[in-house]
């Protein structure tokens, strides 16, 4: 299929399909803002290598439901555009409807300003890297987008001169929250935040609560800032300030050829091995009840692991319970991993969803960033 519209029409199905996407006017922004026009420069395939418009698969490539790498820097990706079906689950979540003014921390390609700008939204995206802004906006234009524009600066410190605004979307990995984008949302507003969680990156759903303080019933009272889970997710790492480390976090994860190499295995816990979503909900609360969790290669994948202060041993978790473990410890390492796996389904199986924590300041004591802290069902 080489037809834009028809593939744009396949999306659509693809995204409703996969849950993400239910509301009618962003299945017509899916529908009708050309994907292609934002890759201009071309997006780097796993297979084929870089692909350009006019290469026979570009235009296929364009409308798979994939994150598509749009910048490198030594082989590393810097730049991209989000999988459309994590897009559209943001925006659904964060609300984002006709009217309202959004602020967007990473400008990427400018598909993601430019769907929520179809729905009616006022958009206004910072980026850090010129040339990525540049793009983006010359994308925008091309794609004749009149809601939204980008701004080079610091995402730290948000965008001042928009502010207010209604929702903020944050669409690169951070270790925390900017006090900068609270103080620029309208009282009530919402933030979608992609915070760094034991290896991870998952998508936080950020409020406060109301100015006098109270909480409502049920909800503990001892911070006014509060982030929900929403999804598993993985992005680029933002650095400085939005990058900083903070006493309680999670080892960095493993990165690279390096791998735990199995000298313990334990069997299969399931059957049926859990698909990425239960994975990933099963790592977020290894995440929770210890510190210790990351993310590592093991045995040819990546994966939830519990790792040893040598970060070559610990224990790795697979999609369908079993357990290898490496190291001195290894022994001690496996059976931690599976009291958790078993305090994980003795609770019913938590989906990320049913998480909550509060928000406190931690990081450069200069640019401080708000942290999730004792996550808590």
């Amino acid at each position: 299929m080489t037809d834009a519209p028809a593939l744009r029409a396949r999306l659509v199905d693809v995204l409703r399909d996969d849950g993400g996407l239910t509301r009618d006017d962003l299945a017509l922004a899916f529908a009708t803002v050309p994907r292609e026009v934002f890759l201009a420069e071309g997006f780097h395939d796993s297979d084929a290598g870089l692909l350009r418009p006019g290469d026979e698969d570009f235009l296929a490539g364009a409308y798979r439901n994939d994150a598509l790498v749009t910048k490198l820097d030594n082989g590393r990706p810097v730049s991209s555009s989000s999988q459309p079906s994590l897009m559209a689950l943001m925006i659904e979540e964060l609300g984002v409807t006709a009217g309202m003014r959004v602020l967007e921390i990473g400008a990427g390609t400018g598909y993601n300003a430019a769907l929520m700008s179809a729905v009616g939204a006022d958009v206004t995206s910072v980026d850090v890297q010129p040339d990525v802004a540049a793009r983006a906006a010359a994308a925008l234009a091309a794609a004749g987008v009149t809601g939204a524009r980008v701004r080079v600066g610091d995402g730290y410190l948000g965008e001042p001169a928009g502010a207010p605004y209604d929702r903020v979307m944050v669409t690169v990995g951070v270790t925390g929250v900017s006090p900068h984008w609270l103080a620029q949302l309208v009282p009530g507003g919402l933030m979608v935040a992609p915070v760094t969680h034991a290896g991870n990156n998952p998508v936080l759903r950020v409020w406060s609560q109301p100015a006098d303080g109270r909480a409502a019933p049920g909800w503990p009272a001892r911070a006014d800032i509060w982030a929900d889970g929403v999804c598993g997710a993985g992005f680029m790492a933002a650095a400085g300030p939005l990058g900083a480390r903070y006493p309680w976090a999670h080892p960095a994860p493993v990165r690279g050829p390096a791998e735990i190499v199995p000298t313990l295995r334990l069997p299969a816990r399931w059957r049926t091995a859990l698909n990425g979503l239960r994975y990933h909900d099963l790592w977020f609360a290894i995440g929770a009840w210890d510190r210790r969790t990351t993310g590592a290669q093991f045995d040819g994948g990546t994966g939830c692991v519990l790792l040893d202060e040598t970060r070559t041993g610990g224990a790795a978790i697979r999609a369908d319970g079993a357990i290898v473990a490496a190291g001195p410890h290894a022994e001690d390492y496996a059976t931690d991993a599976g009291i958790l796996i078993d305090r994980w389904v003795d609770e019913g199986m938590p989906a990320i969803q049913q998480w909550r924590a509060a928000m406190v300041l931690a990081g450069d004591p200069e640019a401080p960033i708000y942290v999730p802290r004792d996550w808590s069902l």
